[in-house]
């Protein structure tokens, strides 16, 4: 981990996030400028910039995290779909240099886009508690 990283104060528990889910690997929590309700953020809470550092085992169970997951954001806003990103780089618009998996929600009529105003705490934790029912 390191002392600057906004993932790393999460997975320390020194930045307050709408957790979703947690094991001693990974940590699970809704992105405070979501792109549709439920848009969850899955790091791991080893520091990694990027997937290439990751270990083939960390990345198998990261992934693993990833689909149980996506099944209970799907399951816990009513979603018709689910949108995997996992950004590398500036050039892939990776914005925090930490390791983590975009799990966005989707909608046939409804155009997602991200938000440009940070959620109110009360409104995350609304969405997250729906979530972590199915988790």
């Amino acid at each position: 981990m390191t002392d600057d990283c906004p993932f790393c104060k999460i997975a320390r528990n020194e930045t307050s996030a709408s957790r979703v889910y947690e094991d001693g690997e990974v940590v699970a929590f809704l992105d405070f400028r979501p792109v549709s309700e439920g848009h969850t953020l899955v790091v791991t809470k080893r520091h990694y910039e990027s997937i290439y550092e990751v270990p083939d085992r960390e990345v198998a169970y990261l992934f693993k995290i990833v689909k149980r997951v996506a099944l209970a954001v799907k399951k816990g806003v009513g979603a018709e779909g689910i949108s995997i990103a996992q950004n590398n780089g500036r050039a892939a618009n990776q914005v925090v240099f930490h390791v983590h998996v975009h799990v966005i929600p989707r909608y046939e009529t409804r155009e997602a886009h991200r938000s440009l105003e940070a959620q109110e705490a009360s409104e995350l934790e609304r969405v997250a508690k729906k979530i972590r029912q199915f988790v």
